[in-house]
């Protein structure tokens, strides 16, 4: 059976090994006669998106990839600080879909409070400021920082720092569903659910699965 639709997923970053990441974490979803899920690093953006500048910097090539990319069916912008997003939903009558926005809103599907494990101070600035916007501050229980890199937290030997941040969102602040605050953590979800016993969202996962619902039932096909 051939797929039907096609959904991009795009890692405004230029590391690859993210990529890499983000397209096995979404196996799961790949499912026989369904949209293909295809997933492409922004080869121009920067290492790792930690700064507002470098949201800023990608957010016109955003729009260019989406603009030119007539074959899609829905669009995931796979970094957590969603850049680009309004001016991408506004290039386009397909579907776009930012990780942040649909990590939080599956996140509260999930729990009463929910806690965010960020890379660093500088994250967790913006990311707050989108929360604000969404109308959602009261849901959060709060936002720790690992002080890591993009890079730092993908790779496996970050866990036992990402574990720590989780125990002190669910035990201090409260936290009764985590929620991971960069593209680059995916490998991080299972583990932390299994030694934490709360639920923990991907929140590229669940983008991808909001665009696939969207692709199935037909959104932007008009």
């Amino acid at each position: 059976m051939t797929a039907s639709g096609r959904i991009l997923v795009i890692n405004p970053n230029s590391n690859d090994d993210v990529t890499k990441g983000i397209s096995e974490v979404l196996d799961p979803l790949r499912l026989p006669g369904g949209p293909d899920i295809e997933c492409v690093t922004l080869s121009e953006g920067p290492f790792g998106i930690e700064t507002q500048e470098h949201v800023e910097s990608v957010t016109l090539p955003l729009r260019r990839t989406v603009v030119e990319r007539n074959d899609v069916d829905a669009f995931v912008i796979a970094c957590y600080s969603d850049p680009g997003i309004t001016v991408c939903r506004e290039a386009t009558s397909k579907p776009v879909f930012g990780i942040q926005e649909s990590g939080i809103l599956a996140a509260l599907s999930r729990g009463e409070r929910f806690g965010v494990i960020a890379l660093g101070p500088q994250s967790i600035k913006r990311h707050l400021r989108y929360i604000r916007q969404l109308g959602l501050e009261s849901r959060l229980a709060a936002e720790r920082p690992l002080h890591l890199s993009v890079a730092a937290a993908e790779e496996a030997d970050a866990y036992p720092r990402v574990l720590e941040v989780a125990r002190d969102l669910v035990g201090e602040d409260g936290a009764d569903v985590l929620l991971l605050g960069c593209a680059g953590m995916t490998r991080h979800r299972l583990p932390l659910e299994q030694a934490l016993a709360v639920p923990v969202v991907d929140p590229v996962q669940m983008a991808v699965a909001q665009a696939l619902t969207a692709v199935l039932l037909g959104a932007g096909s008009s």
